[in-house]
């Protein structure tokens, strides 16, 4: 017969500690990961957006800031007339024209080839721009509705070195004019700088000198100036170095100094 055998106590003591022990060890849960601590929130951070919150108005330009695209947009006008005859200024550039109704346009004198090209006395045009206090046109594009043509306002070419002072005063004409003032002109900032006589001709002033023959410097009015200029097909112009009445002018500058 064939005898079975048992464990001794022992090894069945043993046996049920080790069972138990890596029963426990497969019941530990692994560590959670590591979570990182929030970063701290800035007091200078602008405060979230609430979703329906209304929006904050925009801060006001700075001072000196360009006008906005919607303030060019109010500010452009537009007008149409027949080229009455070109303007030009003292180094012979045409730098407008007046239509038949008396409008003055203003356009970059460094356009002059291309406004002439595009444009010709007597033409009827369309006008877009900017309308000053005084009424006149300062032209960003000048359309001939006749034939079409067009010309744009654009800055000179970069690169483009200005012709010297000296060198435009070189080629200057010493010239004399007298007539009835059928135009005031004006500078950038609104005061006056010359005047246009009824034959076209522009006679420029600097803003005090202008200040200071104000009786003379208005419509109708008659005067008459020497100075220097230019005189060719499209008109006369020239910077006055003495101003006045016919027969009665006063000199504006020292003869040692410089034109203005």
């Amino acid at each position: 017969m064939q005898s079975t055998r048992y464990p001794s106590p022992r090894s069945a003591v043993l046996a049920v500690l080790f069972a138990a022990s890596a029963g426990c060890a497969a019941q530990v849960p692994a560590p959670a990961s590591a979570t990182p601590a929030p970063r701290p929130v800035s007091s200078d951070a602008p405060a979230p957006a609430v979703a329906g919150a209304p929006m904050p108005p925009p801060a006001p330009p700075r001072p000196g800031a360009a006008p906005g695209p919607f303030a060019d947009a109010v500010s452009t006008a537009t007008t149409q007339g027949t080229v009455a005859r070109f303007l030009t200024n003292p180094d012979g550039d045409v730098d407008g024209f007046m239509t038949e109704d008396g409008t003055l346009v203003r356009f970059p004198p460094h356009m002059s080839t291309q406004l002439t090209s595009a444009v010709r006395r007597g033409d009827p045009v369309q006008v877009t721009g900017r309308r000053d206090e005084d009424g006149s046109f300062a032209a960003q594009r000048i359309v001939d509705t006749q034939s079409g043509r067009q010309v744009i306002d654009e800055p000179p070419m970069r690169g483009t070195p200005a012709w010297p002072r000296e060198a435009r005063a070189e080629g200057l004409s010493r010239l004399s004019a007298q007539g009835q003032v059928a135009r005031v002109t004006s500078a950038p900032r609104g005061e006056p700088d010359g005047v246009i006589l009824s034959d076209g001709t522009v006679i420029k002033l600097t803003p005090p000198v202008a200040q200071r023959f104000a009786a003379l410097v208005r419509a109708g009015a008659t005067v008459s100036a020497q100075g220097y200029g230019t005189r060719n097909q499209y008109g006369t112009a020239l910077q006055a170095t003495a101003f006045g009445t016919p027969g009665n002018l006063t000199p504006l500058y020292d003869r040692s100094s410089p034109m203005p």
